[in-house]
């Protein structure tokens, strides 16, 4: 099996274990704050490349380690919190849709930074035929399309901020063993998140969330969702670009239509089905060489 096409697979099993975490992330946000279960789920995720990786990290020069840290503040701290904000102030389908276009902020930003990534015309037929999917999905025909400009700002941000954080993964992702290099970027999002958790005077309940009624949840979100999804997309972007890599953010709402199907039992609309197919239509036409 080719790189390339590993990378394909754990871009996408990234997205598919993406597409999921919104049921641990409910059962967990009922009984602890977003800042403090961020907070946890990331130092648990660092402790968990730690134990993948023990190398220590050796210092090579100044200007990988701001990269590291420029990735560790957008990628870790800055994009979940925005989320999070963005969550208080407008409707989750709106966000749905409005963080998908981080595929398009990808691509103009490699175009103009990285050399070897450009733009052809495939990619924005295929992005606007994947937002229309993206779109058919989170209001489902039925919700109508309210308009929170501040909400919908900051999510418009945080696309923008995930882009940036894919191209300073590009930027270090093959000079460094890759669950190294992810645990590097841990280490700086925690370090920016320390502040927001003394600010907010947010506790840490470690004992509680190591509970047995919580533990499943949790470890799926420190270990699965974090570690190990940061790690394999860290590395698709290192093989495939930011440009192909970032295209499987479509999938997320797509893989959470069918998650909602599977463990909640909700039903799948027409509509629902015609935008999946857009969805991976879009996805696929984009991502053809």
């Amino acid at each position: 099996m080719s790189q390339n096409i590993k990378a394909h697979i754990l871009a996408f099993l990234s997205s598919v274990i993406w597409g999921t975490t919104f049921i641990s992330s409910k059962t967990l946000l009922s009984h602890f704050s977003p800042v403090e279960l961020l907070f946890m789920r990331f130092v648990f995720g660092g402790i968990t490349l730690f134990a993948l990786y023990p190398k220590i990290f050796k210092f090579q020069s100044l200007t990988d380690e701001i990269y590291f840290a420029l990735a560790g503040f957008t990628g870790i701290t800055l994009y979940y919190l925005l989320e999070n904000v963005a969550l208080t102030y407008t409707l989750a389908s709106n966000i749905g849709v409005i963080i998908s276009i981080a595929p398009f902020f990808s691509a103009i930003i490699a175009h103009f930074f990285i050399k070897d990534e450009t733009l052809h015309p495939r990619f924005f037929l295929g992005f606007i035929v994947s937002m229309i999917g993206v779109c058919l999905i989170s209001f489902n025909g039925s919700t109508v399309l309210k308009l929170n400009p501040l909400g919908d700002f900051l999510t418009v941000v945080a696309a923008f901020v995930w882009a940036l954080y894919s191209y300073f993964v590009k930027k270090i992702s093959q000079q460094y063993h890759v669950i190294q290099a992810t645990r590097r970027m841990f280490e700086y999002g925690i370090l920016f998140m320390l502040p927001i958790v003394l600010f907010t005077h947010t506790p840490i309940r470690i004992h509680q969330i190591f509970s047995s009624q919580y533990i499943a949840h949790f470890l799926f979100l420190s270990i699965g969702a974090s570690a190990i999804c940061f790690a394999i997309w860290n590395w698709a972007v290192e093989i495939l670009g930011t440009v192909k890599t970032s295209l499987y953010i479509y999938l997320v709402p797509v893989i959470t239509v069918i998650a909602s199907v599977i463990f909640l039992k909700e039903p799948i609309t027409l509509m629902s089905a015609i935008g999946t197919v857009l969805t991976l239509s879009g996805l696929i036409f984009s991502a053809k060489d």
